[in-house]
């Protein structure tokens, strides 16, 4: 098989499980080219996983002017009749306005560069992760080129703006849809006829679990773990202000925060005003050891976001054996079961949040407890080998004509992924 996978921006720090898909991929035997809009900042190469990533990936964006002529002028040559339908299906699915025209010009004039890339290479396959911009490139892509595309749909960003993204269109158009789990198919279910229901799967993203040693927790504990993007919409605010509250019970208590973004100088303020500056650390990017580092190295993981999918790093933790405290939206319960494997609680209550992380804190068999559950989750739903194994299994049928089940009847079980007889002491 031997496929290509598009995003807007590929390798980003912040999207490593698209990175692993695309290497387990390529583990089990599928050829896989790497397509990106735009090309990734040098802030995201954390890493050699991304450095080798960016370096073998073809970007779209700059385009040469010549090679973008040549490219749509062999497309039109190549078959007018195609090259005239993807100009329908570009001004149908226009974004209304002025403004809305013109990128979608944009991206039908970059759907050309990618369609020519994929024929050269002799792609059977088109697969794009999050269907919004780079959405549209691969579906007028597929079109010009008269291959078949398929996408992973994530959410809930995606959500807030269906129309606008004419999800309804890409889902009728894809030969399947990848869902992240039962609550973003739900979502994208409302937008497209019932004949269309079956060819949205579950697909988790994945994270291999023999990557991280479970943690046995001692009894005296401080440490919080927050990893992902540093914007206002992860809650981050209500996490902070929990903060002075625990401080006052857990007078050492430290949180870090793993990762960058749009708010991080606001929030910086936000912890000086706040007085937390002895009890919060901002740490920036860090590569994929980086993050298992202080996964290892901490008490208890806080997720404290308004929005989300399904986070991988809420994996990651479950999968050390670190008790959990997320938020009760979109498709995280299906993920963190609330008092079996870690704590759900309601977004932007700073009392309730401050109350499960407390009482983590002081019980260091209630700690162990839920870290087991969780790892045994992880292990069980989540584990990469499992899910690549599913989404081939998912587009080779569907290559075939052929319709797979919403799910497997039944995974595999764990594959290498036991823990040590001897855990290391976290103290």
């Amino acid at each position: 098989m031997r496929i290509a996978y598009l995003t807007g921006e590929y390798p980003r720090a912040t999207d490593t499980f698209i990175q692993r898909e695309v290497a387990t991929l390529r583990e089990q035997g599928v050829e896989v080219h790497t397509f990106s809009v735009r090309r990734t900042g040098d802030e995201h190469m954390v890493g050699t996983e991304q450095k080798q990533e960016r370096d073998r990936t073809f970007y779209i964006l700059p385009p040469n002017p010549l090679n973008l002529l040549l490219a749509h002028l062999g497309l039109l040559l190549s078959s007018p009749s195609r090259y005239f339908r993807a100009i329908k299906l570009a001004w149908s699915t226009s974004q209304p306005g002025l403004q809305g025209g013109i990128y979608q010009l944009f991206y039908f004039l970059e759907a050309g560069i990618l369609a020519q890339q994929i024929l050269q290479r002799n792609i059977s396959h088109l697969h794009n992760h999050f269907p919004d911009s780079s959405g549209s490139v691969a579906m007028l892509a597929a079109e010009l080129g008269g291959f078949t595309f398929s996408f992973t749909m994530h959410g809930p960003y995606i959500f807030f703006e269906p129309h606008r993204w004419r999800i309804d269109e890409k889902i009728k158009r894809a030969l399947f849809v990848a869902c992240i789990s039962y609550y973003c198919r739900s979502q994208g279910m409302i937008f497209v006829p019932t004949d269309k229901w079956n060819r949205m799967h579950i697909i988790h993203c994945g994270i291999d679990p023999a990557l991280f040693t479970s943690v046995a927790h001692q009894e005296w504990s401080k440490r919080l773990l927050y990893v992902g993007r540093i914007a206002a919409a992860k809650g981050l605010p209500i996490l902070l202000e929990s903060l002075v509250s625990l401080k006052r019970s857990h007078p050492e208590v430290i949180l870090t925060v793993v990762g960058d973004g749009p708010d991080r100088i606001a929030l910086e303020q936000m912890a000086t005003q706040l007085g937390l500056n002895e009890h919060v650390n901002f740490v920036g990017y860090q590569s994929q050891a980086e993050v298992r580092r202080y996964i290892q190295e901490s008490d208890v993981f806080v997720m404290s976001s308004f929005a989300e999918g399904i986070p991988v790093v809420l994996m990651e933790a479950m999968a050390a054996g670190l008790p959990v405290v997320a938020t009760q939206i979109a498709g995280i319960s299906e993920l963190v079961e609330n008092d079996i494997n870690g704590y759900l609680v309601p977004p932007g209550d700073v009392a309730i949040l401050a109350d499960r992380v407390a009482k983590l804190l002081a019980d260091q068999q209630l700690r162990n407890q839920l870290g087991k559950a969780g790892r045994a989750k992880v292990q069980q739903d989540f584990n990469i080998e499992h899910e690549v194994t599913w989404l081939r299994q998912v587009m080779g049928a569907a290559l075939q004509g052929k319709v797979e089940s919403l799910r497997p009847q039944q995974l595999k079980p764990p594959v290498a992924t036991s823990t040590p007889e001897t855990a290391p002491t976290h103290a």
